[in-house]
């Protein structure tokens, strides 16, 4: 079994049923099952065929639900790209990636052109309509731009599926790492299928349910728990352009959702927005945490405020993502990410692989179904990470008595902005590119906005530079939130007697 077959038997036992809503619009099951099976045909009439790679850079809307289905159920390969991402990030991704086709918004068609000399490989740019009005007739990309809306137009509601083994690969989601370039971690259907399936079991997700898709779309993690596991099980889910408290209270009370998915910032959001008389979140019988930890205190006060319970998980792309939950069915614990789901197994071992007393740190490993097949094109970095059918997740844990784990450290040196993944290598990349910069470093800072503001340390050889040539040189190369909020200049970075760059002494000079 696999998403899209799945999509297809709940279209046949559902088929008025409400599979989204998007802008007070609704779209039912049958609907939906049509336009992705017309897509389909229509992306096999333009010559893409099973195991080709397409890649989605659009927003929250039905473009990506209809694309990525779509896609699937030719067999291709879906390789989904945050759309704020600069050409020079997207540039990477694509050429790695081996790109044939992008299915993107038109507003966004500009950035293909600065790189499309660059992109030899692909084949079409399929561009969505937002409404904007854009006249691309006389594009530079004309040539090889097509219409979302033509193409599907076009397409076959006879069009037949090839067979899709579950080993298949589905999706390659690209996760940058603190050594390098972003890495591609290949997921296949049956490590999609079966964590959507399991996620859905463990939080008794069902077709009752009526799910606020805020997070982005191409993030794995809104990708399986608000998108994937509502729809294969008949639920309806409410798709957010963007995340917006106002928006959100809106929502619930035009279409009284059941469940909403979110990083612990936007929890801070919503009770900071929230009318001080009205539960503003009626009618939500669960919310979902993941992201980052969750500051016990935040987790308390917005569960008072709402009467709503919050469970709080873990995850990780290279697991589809999901690896534990807090559980619905005996008591959660504030701070622990809970404990293993349905089919998947979590333990914290040594450096030696061996498994830790209970309550002792150690290395956070996983195995199950939804752990991923390995990096795409790395061999040695998928041997690095995956080990006798384990997943060595680089986070430090611990787990307690009954079954409970405990986050203790990230990823070294990651950065979470707003729940958004910043890699401090990819920001000294780009500002290693500046003339003016012999030496940087980047950290993380704490920040009561998004969690955590982007520190960049930099001794430069050129005393005319300012703190803002780097910022305006960073805006040119990376995403908005990757850019550094401070920049300090010194002399010279602390280093210990091999040489290394003392990160930890930085963090403590931070104010």
């Amino acid at each position: 079994m696999n998403l899209s077959s799945q999509l297809s038997i709940t279209a046949k036992n559902h088929p008025n049923k409400t599979a989204f809503v998007f802008q007070d619009n609704h779209t039912s099951y049958q609907e939906l099952e049509g336009a992705v099976t017309k897509f389909a045909s229509a992306l096999h009439q333009l010559g893409y065929r099973k195991g080709d790679h397409i890649a989605l850079v659009a927003g929250n809307s039905p473009y990506f639900v209809i694309g990525l289905y779509g896609a699937l159920r030719i067999g291709a390969v879906v390789i989904p790209i945050n759309p704020m991402y600069t050409p020079y990030e997207m540039e990477y991704i694509l050429k790695n990636g081996d790109v044939k086709a992008i299915l993107t918004m038109d507003v966004l068609v500009e950035k293909f052109a600065a790189i499309a000399e660059k992109l030899p490989g692909v084949n079409h740019y399929i561009s969505c309509e937002t409404g904007a009005e854009l006249k691309l007739t006389a594009h530079p990309l004309s040539t090889k731009l097509k219409s979302f809306t033509e193409i599907l137009q076009g397409g076959n509601l006879e069009f037949i599926s090839p067979v899709l083994d579950e080993e298949d690969v589905a999706v390659v989601l690209y996760t940058s790492g603190t050594t390098g370039k972003p890495k591609g971690a290949m997921l296949t259907h049956k490590n999609l299928y079966s964590n959507a399936k399991d996620v859905a079991d463990y939080l008794t997700i069902n077709g009752d349910d009526r799910v606020i898709a805020a997070l982005p779309m191409f993030h794995v993690f809104c990708l399986t728990v608000a998108l994937n596991a509502p729809l294969m099980n008949g639920g309806t889910v409410i798709i957010m352009p963007k995340f917006s408290p106002k928006e959100v209270f809106r929502i619930t009370r035009a279409h009284t959702p059941t469940i909403f998915a979110g990083v612990p910032t936007m929890y801070n959001y919503l009770l900071q927005s929230a009318n001080d008389k009205d539960n503003d979140l009626q009618g939500i019988r669960l919310c979902i945490s993941g992201g980052s930890a969750m500051p016990v205190a935040l987790l308390k006060e917005f569960e008072k405020k709402f009467d709503v319970i919050v469970s709080e998980g873990y995850g990780l792309s290279e697991a589809s993502p999901v690896t534990c939950f807090n559980p619905l069915d005996r008591p959660r614990k504030p701070g622990s990410i809970g404990a293993n789901i349905v089919n998947v197994e979590n333990k914290v071992v040594d450096e030696f692989g061996e498994e830790v007393e209970t309550g002792e740190v150690g290395e956070l490993i996983v195995r199950g179904p939804n752990v991923m097949k390995g990096y795409y094109k790395m061999p040695e970095e998928t041997a690095a990470t995956l080990k006798n059918g384990w997943l060595y997740t680089g986070d430090l844990a611990r787990m307690d008595d009954e079954g409970y784990f405990y986050i203790v450290d990230r990823k070294k040196d990651l950065i979470l902005v707003g729940g958004y993944n910043v890699y401090p290598r990819e920001v000294e990349e780009v500002l290693y590119e500046h003339p003016g910069v012999a030496e940087v470093v980047v950290v993380g800072m704490p920040d009561p906005d998004s969690g955590e503001a982007v520190v960049s340390f930099v001794v430069a050889n050129d005393p005319a530079i300012a703190e803002d040539d780097l910022r305006e040189f960073c805006k040119a190369h990376l995403a908005k939130y990757k850019v550094p909020a401070k920049i300090e200049f010194l002399d010279e970075l602390p280093k210990n007697t091999t040489g290394k760059i003392l990160r930890k002494n930085l963090q403590e000079t931070i104010k």
